[in-house]
């Protein structure tokens, strides 16, 4: 990949993916699945969002207090207001939770209230940024910009790699393309390619990269059979009231019926699901 490429990220012969634990999940062993809405909006609407990833036997709480959204007339999120909706509705379930960061101003409140720090498609390249979060102890869930190669996507990874932070897992969450049809194109070849390149591992957001929610379940299978390390789901109780991202959003049976169909993938290849561990026998990192 040339002197200035991708280093630390690859993979030589013989390694294993790289293991990245927070609470009671580790990432790059058996399959996870991180859900939840795509914005935090009032404590009932992400404590019954935590509910049903529980009970279908979800991994961790996905939630964003922060929103960089392309439109300023758009909701941008509850802010630091949010954390604590979600660390409370993390702590019910017993579930580590997972949200973004915009800007280095705003480590002091999330690193208070989040176990897995998210760097968003537009953030990827926000190098001063990913300096400062090479220098936390807790992980990074970076994901590839909509308009990023390969490349571009691992040489971010490298920042944090470089600068002292080997708690990293990759995202694949779409990219643009000529064809407008969707949201997004799901690059799943990519997906295929980083996990035999390169030690990270790699989830697959099925939400963003694709806009529509009758494409979740499908994407999210052809995700597990391409090898993806786990994915990263948007649920949403009542996706038609959402203030962000309803349509992509999956209503809690649709995503029960999404895990149960990952499971037979998973079975058909030869891998399994992370065991839930039970209620009493889990621990938080905060």
């Amino acid at each position: 990949m040339g002197a200035t490429g991708p280093r630390r990220v690859l993979r030589e012969p013989g390694d294993v993916t790289h293991r990245v634990r927070f609470g009671n999940v580790e990432v790059g062993g058996d399959f996870v699945v991180v859900a939840g809405p795509c914005a935090l909006e009032n404590q009932e609407q992400v404590d019954r969002a935590a509910q049903a990833v529980r009970m279908a036997g979800g991994h961790a709480l996905r939630g964003g207090a922060f929103k960089p959204r392309t439109s300023p007339y758009t909701f941008q999120g509850l802010g630091e207001p949010g954390l604590p909706m979600l660390a409370e509705a993390g702590r019910k379930q017993r579930l580590p939770v997972v949200s973004e960061i915009m800007d280095a101003t705003q480590l002091p409140s999330v690193l208070e209230y989040v176990d897995v720090l998210q760097v968003g498609a537009r953030n990827m390249q926000n190098f001063s940024l990913l300096r400062a979060l090479a220098k936390v102890d807790r992980p990074v869930l970076l994901k590839r910009g909509f308009g990023s190669t390969i490349d571009e996507w691992l040489l971010a990874a490298e920042y944090l790699l470089e600068g002292g932070n080997d708690q990293v897992v990759l995202c694949e969450r779409g990219i643009r393309t000529f064809d407008t049809t969707l949201r997004n194109t799901l690059d799943l070849a990519g997906v295929a390619y980083v996990k035999q390149r390169v030690k990270l591992p790699v989830l697959v957001d099925p939400s963003h990269s694709t806009g529509v929610a009758a494409l979740v379940t499908p994407m999210a299978l052809a995700a597990a059979a391409a090898g993806a390390d786990g994915l990263l789901v948007e649920v949403h109780p009542t996706p038609e009231t959402a203030l962000c991202d309803g349509p992509q959003a999956l209503r809690p049976s649709e995503f029960d019926a999404l895990m149960k169909g990952v499971s037979a993938v998973l079975a058909a290849t030869g891998r399994r699901m992370a065991e839930v561990r039970p209620l009493a026998a889990v621990g938080g990192t905060r």
